[in-house]
């Protein structure tokens, strides 16, 4: 990914600088299970132990001479061990006995990484929930103006489509932390399972029950659709700032740098670019779960389609969801929220917005229920094309209004159950929101 929408700690994670330290990892582990076991001589495991993971340049310039990256990464790793330790290396191994067991570990720290960040977004939008239960402005339907809602339900709204989406994460980490090294074909001909027990048990990793030499792809689909998914959840935050970010609408603005410069023709302009950025990488995040999917099935015990995908893919999606959450976070944290131009909206339409308590008022003072909607709905029609205020209208219509019963707290008196279901979520996920 490029490096506008990553981060450091997830760069680190999937350069070859760390795959290759990785890999030399994995096999001194497995040396040091063979040694245990009187596969191979224990002074040879204990050269093995201290090599250091070869140079990135080094691997790449063994590659030009044999095309495979595995024996290339061998190739510069045993290049100063003596000739009898050489041998040992990799032994009984297949090469994605390494590949697919350090991408488990790695896929396992990419997850931490994400969770952290999306982890930050519920506590920030649980914060915001709180802080905002009862800031009244319009709710919106189709676009148009409905009945008055709150910021904090519209924030309490979201806290739940992220935890959701975390819980859909914690799951896909665990199904794909896993490896595998059960050399070809995944019979363990050359390999007792002690030697792989030791191997994951040291990364952190459960085992491939039944292995085919590679590790099921299913499981990295299903990491890349949480991850789609999440992203579409952000993608939701990041459209309704952008919405609500409209000159007429100005309820709320996401935080400007001091060089901040919206347009290089208009001086005046504010642009929504960090909600717009959200929205655009849920896209790619979207687009790659697809490519994950068609990764799945593979010919017989394994093929290679899937790596040339995963090689991009997998970085990709972990890095724009982990850039993508942390935005979102710090979007959350430091927006603007006009709580008076919320109030100012709720006005604009000349008291529209109550035709439902008029409606409503109305059937309960024993008017037929089809009479007092179509009585609302044409003295709507008239304040909206004569520029008046709907009270107005209705006493036109002659239906008797008492205007003070005309006010947004009445479509708010039946949310403490509400309430208790944003506590409970505090609670449970052990945010620290004063609530």
């Amino acid at each position: 990914m490029i490096e506008r929408y990553s981060l450091p700690a997830m760069v680190r994670l999937w350069s070859d600088e760390t795959k290759y330290a990785l890999w030399a990892r994995i096999e001194s582990l497995v040396a040091e299970a063979q040694a245990r076991s009187g596969m191979i001589p224990a002074e040879a495991f204990e050269v093995i132990r201290s090599t250091p993971a070869p140079a990135v340049e080094a691997v790449r310039r063994n590659e030009k001479l044999r095309d495979h990256e595995i024996l290339a990464f061998l190739a510069a790793y045993t290049e100063a061990m003596p000739a009898g330790t050489a041998r040992w290396v990799h032994h009984g191994l297949t090469s994605y006995d390494v590949v697919d067991t350090g991408l488990g570990h790695t896929l396992a720290a990419s997850c931490d990484l994400l969770l952290i960040e999306g982890r930050r977004l519920l506590t920030a939008l649980a914060g915001q929930a709180v802080q905002h239960w009862d800031t009244i402005c319009i709710g919106r339907t189709h676009g148009v103006h409905a009945e008055p809602t709150t910021w904090g339900q519209k924030m309490a709204l979201f806290a739940f489509a992220v935890q959701r989406s975390l819980r859909r994460l914690a799951a896909a980490r665990t199904s794909v932390a896993v490896g595998t090294v059960s050399g070809p074909v995944g019979t363990y001909a050359d390999l007792p399972p002690a030697v792989e027990a030791h191997v994951c048990g040291a990364l952190g990793l459960t085992v491939e029950p039944i292995p085919s030499q590679v590790v099921a792809r299913d499981r990295h689909a299903e990491l890349l659709s949480a991850i789609a998914v999440g992203g579409a959840v952000v993608e939701q935050i990041g459209l309704e700032f952008r919405l609500l970010q409209r000159t007429e609408v100005a309820e709320v603005e996401e935080p400007r740098t001091v060089a901040y410069q919206g347009s290089s023709a208009m001086p005046h302009k504010r642009n929504p670019s960090t909600s717009e950025r959200l929205v655009g990488l849920a896209r790619l995040l979207r687009a790659n779960s697809a490519a994950a999917l068609e990764d799945v099935a593979l010919w017989h015990e394994r093929d290679l389609t899937h790596q040339s995908t995963e090689r991009v893919i997998l970085p990709d999606s972990l890095t724009v969801a982990h850039f993508q959450m942390s935005t979102a976070a710090g979007l959350i944290e430091q927006a603007r929220v006009d709580t008076e131009r919320m109030r100012e909206n709720i006005g604009t339409t000349r008291g529209l917005i109550y035709s439902s308590l008029a409606y409503r008022d109305m059937v309960t003072a024993g008017t037929d229920r089809e009479v007092a909607h179509r009585l609302a709905q044409s003295a709507a029609k008239q304040a909206s094309a004569n520029g008046q205020q709907f009270t107005h209208a209705l006493k036109e219509a002659g239906v008797e209004v008492v205007a003070s019963g005309f006010r947004p707290e009445r479509f708010l008196t039946n949310r403490e159950h509400l309430r208790q279901r944003l506590n409970t979520l505090i609670e449970e996920s052990e945010l620290d929101v004063a609530h």
